[in-house]
This record gives C-alpha cells, sequence and structure tokens, in this order.
C-alpha cells in the first residue's frame, strides 16, 4: 500500500475528473459502496475457487463472529447494494463507482494492495448493444487522456454459463493425464478454477495447451449471434479489437462477453481496464435473474499511461498555488485572509494562499516561488492604509503594479 502525496495527487484528480466527465456525458450515476462487505458475498459472487477468494483477501470477523472482508473488486458490491434496495428487477440501471479495493498480491509497479479502481455498471439489459455501450465509453475515457494509441482492446465470448461449464469439463478431461506436467498454480486450478489454466504464463503448460480442446467450439449459436452484433457495433463505431481466444477471465461470474484492454507501455502490468457480462451474478447473491455487464479500471496504471504518453505528460504539476499573499505586518494578518477570501468568490478557479508565520517579505516571496504561484500580492502598511495590493509577477521580474483592492478580481483574470 502506498501513499499519495500532493503533487501525484494533482495528476490523480486531473485523472479522475476527466474520467467522470465521459461518465456524466454516458448518463452513468454514482454510487457509493462500503469498503467493508461481508465474506459469503465475494465466495459466492466471486467463485471461492478464484485466486481472489482463495488467496488474496483481508478478511476478518466482527465482534459478533461475523465474516467480513475489505473489498477486492466492486461488482459484487454494487450489485448487492442495487439488489438490497430493491433497483434491479424489472428495472436498468447505469452506474458507477470510485474508491480503494484490497488483494494480498505481490507489490509491484503499477500493482499494489490497495489500489484505485473506478467501475461501471449496467443491470437489466442482456443486449449487444450494452456491451458495446460500455467499450465505447472506455475507448472514450483513452481519447479524453490522450492515450488511445497506447491501448488495444482484446476480446473474447465465453458464451452461456452452460456452454462455459461444458468447455470446463472438456478442458479437465483433456488436461487431467498430464496434470503432473503442469505448473504448480495450473495444478491447483485444475480442480478449483480450470479455465485460468488457460493464463498460465509457464511454457511448459502453454506447450501443453496447443492441443487443448479450443473455447470457440463449444459456444452455441445464441452466443455466436450475441458476439457478431457486438463486432457489428464495435466497426460502426471505429472500435478495433482483436480476438483473443484464451482470454477467460478469473471471476466465476462472467459469461458471454470478456474484455481487457491492455497496454505494451506498462510491462508486465499490461492490463489497464477488464471486464465482460455477468447475467447471472445478482442470482448467485440472491436476487431474481438479472442480466449484467460492466468494467473496471486500475486508476493507478492508467495515471502511470497517462504520464507517460497521454496529456499529464505535457503538463506541469508542480504548482500548489496560483497567487500567493505576502503580508508583511502581523497586525494585517485577518484583513489580507479577507482580501483572498474576497478573491476566491470572485474567481473560484484561482488558488489562493496567505502566508501564514510572519518574516520578511525576501522569505516571503521565496516561499511563493516555491509553491509554484504565478503572481505575488504585496500587502504592507501602505497598500492596507489606501485599500490597495501591490501586485508582482514571479515569473517576469518587470511586471509590478500597485492596483485598489476593488480591481484585484478582474486584473488577475
Amino acid at each position: 500500500m502506498r501513499d499519495v502525496l500532493p503533487e501525484a495527487a494533482r495528476r490523480w484528480r486531473v485523472v479522475e475528473d476527466t474520467l467522470r466527465r465521459v461518465l456524466a456525458g454516458f448518463a452513468y450515476e454514482e454510487v457509493h459502496l462500503p469498503l467493508l462487505e461481508f465474506t459469503e458475498l465475494f465466495s459466492r459472487g466471486v467463485g471461492e475457487a478464484t485466486d481472489i477468494v482463495a488467496k488474496e483477501m483481508y478478511s476478518l470477523e466482527d465482534r459478533d463472529g461475523t465474516g467480513i472482508t475489505l473489498r477486492p473488486e466492486g461488482t459484487a458490491g454494487c450489485a448487492r447494494a442495487l439488489q438490497q434496495a430493491g433497483l434491479l428487477f424489472n428495472q436498468t440501471q447505469r452506474v458507477f463507482y470510485t474508491g480503494p479495493m484490497f488483494r494480498y498480491e505481490r507489490p509491484q509497479k503499477g500493482r499494489y494492495r490497495q489500489f484505485a479502481q473506478i467501475g461501471a455498471e449496467v443491470f437489466g439489459l442482456a443486449g449487444p448493444d450494452v456491451d458495446a455501450e460500455l467499450l465505447a465509453l472506455s475507448w472514450n475515457f483513452w481519447q479524453a487522456l490522450g492515450i488511445e494509441s497506447q491501448v488495444t482492446l482484446e476480446l473474447n465470448t465465453l458464451g452461456s454459463a452452460q456452454c462455459r461449464a461444458d468447455y470446463r469439463r472438456a478442458l479437465v478431461d483433456y488436461l487431467t493425464p498430464q496434470a503432473k506436467a503442469l505448473d504448480e498454480d495450473s495444478q491447483r486450478r485444475l480442480t478449483s478454477n480450470p479455465l485460468r489454466i488457460l493464463d498460465s504464463k509457464s511454457a511448459q503448460t502453454r506447450e501443453i495447451l496447443v492441443n487443448a480442446p479450443s473455447l470457440p467450439d463449444y459456444i452455441d449459436t445464441a452466443s455466436r449471434d450475441h458476439f457478431a452484433r457486438l463486432c457489428e457495433l464495435l466497426e460502426q463505431l471505429g472500435i478495433g479489437w482483436t480476438h483473443n481466444p484464451q482470454l477467460v477471465r478469473g471471476l466465476d461470474y462472467y459469461t458471454h462477453t470478456v474484455f481487457e484492454w491492455v497496454t505494451a507501455a506498462l510491462g508486465a502490468q499490461g492490463t489497464i481496464c477488464a471486464g465482460g457480462r455477468y447475467d447471472g451474478l445478482v442470482e448467485l447473491i440472491g436476487g431474481k435473474p438479472t442480466p449484467g455487464a460492466g468494467f473496471a479500471l486500475g486508476l493507478e496504471r492508467v495515471i502511470l499511461l497517462t504520464e507517460n504518453h497521454g496529456y499529464l505528460a505535457e503538463q506541469d504539476f508542480s504548482t500548489a498555488s496560483d497567487v500567493y499573499c505576502c503580508v508583511l505586518n502581523a497586525a494585517d494578518q485577518g484583513w489580507a485572509m479577507s482580501v483572498a477570501a474576497n478573491l476566491r468568490q470572485a474567481q473560484p478557479n484561482l488558488r489562493v494562499r496567505v502566508h501564514a508565520g510572519g518574516g520578511k517579505l525576501k522569505n516571503q516571496l521565496r516561499r511563493a516561488d516555491l509553491c509554484g504561484a504565478s503572481w505575488a500580492l504585496i500587502m504592507g502598511e501602505d497598500e492596507v492604509a489606501n485599500n490597495q495590493v501591490t501586485v508582482k509577477s514571479l515569473r517576469d521580474a518587470t511586471a509590478q503594479r500597485t492596483v485598489a483592492i476593488s480591481a484585484l478580481a478582474e486584473l488577475l483574470k
């Protein structure tokens, strides 16, 4: 887990605000979800055999002995919240959420045990048009951040729940006689989550998988039609993609469409956004059958990619303030704070900092420069007496003038 300090937090805010604007443009509504959920929600919804539930969750007992868990992902909690509030059955919802998730993973650049996600979820709509909308939404994210040339879309279909179950049996039948030759993780997954073996990075396991049953051979006609229509819509939208038949996602609730947005610019942490359709999730957690689809993106990875390639790379985020008020006499501190308050009200986009702690003008100007301000407002005895300030440019030594307080906001504008 890591701290996000001021300059990095400023970058974070720019990215998050940009993504929120895109979400607003698609008319998605925000929900706030708790960090803690009952452990059972994830064991039932995500799947006990998944790596998340089996190895990565931070779980504890409440004082009454109830199992609770820091959320490792947002989809199950979002479905639980809407179901509990009676907002799912025979209704449609388009929502998003932001915030930290927690998984016990090996920390490395772009991967932390506390990490932030933005998730978008749609409930109540079963067609490929919603899948296309979610992919268009995420594509608009990358365009808004200026990183569309750095990402590619990988797409697959798992078919219906029955298709997935049939393929699972065929894969287990094929791999069981060769189990001892699989890598350690794949041996464990063979009896718990065999589709994840398709994601193995082991060269020996990959070689065994060459002749394994192919998932597309188990996809039924309706699922093929769903996928074909999605591909047509993506072509109409001008969104390129590649078919990755090995893409299965690691969570039990996925059916039909699965996708990942990946980049080659971040090394091993190449997936920046992933999702798909999960038509059986609401039923798994106790609700009535309700179709659903969504995705989540990792903010840390998106920010990292944007710093290297998007518009963040071209901006200076070292600036904490725009205007710095230098107060030469302690008796005038309240007057200076009132001037700053009026300036913030007149120009809400200005970041105005008032000097505190006293000291000579030279030292105050040095502090103004260190916090990145463009202008210093000098407030000495003469200025206060005449209800004026001296405005000094910190980027152009020749730009300095004294103005009436009433003209200050317009001048800085």
